[in-house]
């Protein structure tokens, strides 16, 4: 007995054997058929036409930071347009917040902000007596007031912070800016979060990631570092589970501060790894961990990625490193050697480099099939990185939506001579790579369909055009969304595509944006979505 079958479809499969269909039919969670009307089902829905897709994978989100985000200010741009359109809405929320309480945003560009960041008297001003703290878009830097500032004690000039810093005016007193592994100093005063604040945060984001067609996702980085809310988040993403709230699929990436050498035989190479010897794989089809994050370097648009050569009219600054190059390299080796998929977060070329040499390095040294390491971002890439890049079997995983919301910060970062280089795709491709679709979440707006009119159009939101000898067409941009993740995740083999003992996560579109013009992809409706063969999202099609 089929569980359900959708009839009159029209069927984007992502399987090169049979690539369009007319209909799907369901039976215990997976496809029981593709292109053939069972004799009995428990239900049949006539979709009149509308496109059903495999469910959309986001390969790189950060699932509880979105969640989180959805209860702090939003200081993005919109709404935000300026400094003080900024401080106007953090004393709004002052206003309902007691003393010495924290007042949070999140979503702030510099770029769009007259090129300067929040400074921490006009916080205090905004917000008196409040610990204010406020995330940029890139979640790489942070500004506190000064009551945050006393409290961490670095109310004055000298406080070094390896791999990040704490930024000081022309007289060496502290703004209130701290970039990259400089925010840990902030969460030593927030963190842990209670896990059931965290499991609601899952599920919040959840709800919102199911209306938008995602059925399964990537989480960057969790249990330690600077992304990380807990030591124990995975116990969040459980917890959401056995209360009915997860609603995706969900890949856990564990950030390469928590692991640790486990005492194993030195036969088995386990030299850095989780207790027990968990590892890359370990899970199921709902709940798994993925590769292990390890940050090279920082942002692109906060301009403290290792860049070969200085950013553009920013003197000689060309960002860092978060740690010291051999102390990364090493990290990246002994992960490989103990079984681990490698996700390296790299966006400056010169990150880009240390991430290839140490994946050729581990390759050499302790030789494994098919490892899919993967480099998060790839932003400024030189032509021969990505050569080398293909030829090691990486995996890149660019953001096709920071064109749109970030791309003029980009542009102006690396200047016109390197524009060229800016989050390839096509080029990719045409390498032999696999490229996958995926968002960065809370960084830009996370629907899939706004990251597939950025993978189509490269235009920023200023109308420049962003790098557009790289765009790729709309079939391949939801290959990306779909197949291509779900090969970076190593589940294409479960996921991804539309065939018979597949998982049934399904999305159904209003149309098919590979027939509709490039300027309409972002504005088409999901109208239902189903994981496992269960509506987890209808807006009326299913009946």
């Amino acid at each position: 007995m089929t569980d359900l079958a959708l009839v009159n479809a029209n069927v984007l499969t992502m399987d090169p054997a049979r690539p369009r269909a007319t209909a799907v039919a369901v039976a215990g969670g997976r496809i029981a058929a593709v292109d053939e009307v069972p004799a009995k089902a428990l239900r049949l829905v006539d979709l009149r036409g509308a496109t059903v897709l495999p469910g959309f994978h986001d390969a790189h989100n950060h699932m509880i930071g979105f969640g989180m985000s959805l209860g702090e200010v939003d200081i993005g741009s919109p709404p935000v347009g300026s400094l003080d359109e900024l401080y106007a809405a953090i004393a709004r929320r002052a206003e309902t917040t007691a003393p010495g309480e924290w007042v949070i945003g999140t979503g702030y560009d510099q770029n769009k902000l007259g090129g300067h960041h929040p400074d921490r008297d006009a916080l205090d001003r905004a917000a008196p007596g409040c610990r204010v703290w406020l995330r940029h878009t890139s979640g790489h830097m942070c500004v506190v007031n000064s009551v945050v500032l006393a409290d961490l004690g670095i109310d004055a000039a000298g406080t070094e912070v390896p791999g990040g810093r704490v930024a000081t005016d022309s007289g060496g007193r502290p703004t209130g800016l701290l970039e990259e592994r400089a925010q840990l100093l902030v969460g030593s005063l927030v963190y842990p979060y209670p896990l059931a604040e965290l499991t609601d945060a899952i599920a919040k984001a959840a709800e919102q990631y199911l209306k938008e067609g995602v059925t399964s996702c990537t989480e960057a980085g969790i249990g330690g570092g600077w992304v990380a809310h807990s030591p124990a988040e995975l116990a969040a993403y459980a917890a959401a589970r056995d209360q009915g709230r997860l609603g995706v699929r969900v890949e856990l990436m564990t950030a390469g501060e928590v692991l640790h050498p486990l005492g194993a035989h030195a036969d088995d190479n386990l030299v850095a790894g989780l207790d027990l010897g968990i590892r890359t794989g370990f899970g199921d089809d709902w709940l798994r961990l993925g590769a292990v994050k390890i940050f090279a370097d920082g942002s692109l648009v906060g301009r403290t990625a290792a860049m070969h050569d200085p950013f553009a009219g920013n003197g000689d600054n060309r960002g860092y490193l978060q740690a010291d190059a051999a102390g990364l390299r090493a990290a990246i080796i002994a992960a490989h050697r103990s079984g681990w998929q490698v996700a390296t977060h790299a966006i400056g070329d010169r990150a880009i480099d240390l991430a290839l040499d140490a994946y050729a390095e581990a390759l050499e040294l302790y030789p494994r099939p098919d490892p899919r390491h993967r480099i998060e971002h790839f932003a400024v890439v030189q032509p021969r990185q990505v050569t080398r890049a293909a030829e090691l079997g990486v995996i890149a995983v660019p953001q096709g939506r920071f064109a749109a919301e970030l791309g003029d910060g980009m542009l102006a970062a690396v200047g016109p001579d390197r524009h060229g280089w800016l989050y390839r795709q096509r080029s990719l491709l045409e390498a032999g790579m696999v490229l996958p679709g995926s968002s960065d979440r809370p960084v830009v707006a996370g629907a899939p369909l706004l990251g597939i009119d950025g993978m189509v159009n490269r235009r920023t939101s200023s109308g420049a055009p962003f790098n557009p000898d790289e765009a790729v067409t709309a079939e391949q941009a939801l290959r990306a969304w779909t197949w291509g993740s779900a090969y970076a995740s190593r589940q294409e083999h479960v996921k991804g595509s539309i065939a018979p003992g597949l998982l049934a996560d399904l999305v159904v579109l209003s149309e098919d944006p590979t027939a509709v013009s490039p300027d309409r992809i972002a504005g088409l409706e999901v109208l239902a979505t189903i994981t496992g063969g269960q509506p987890r999202y209808d807006a009326g099609i299913l009946g």
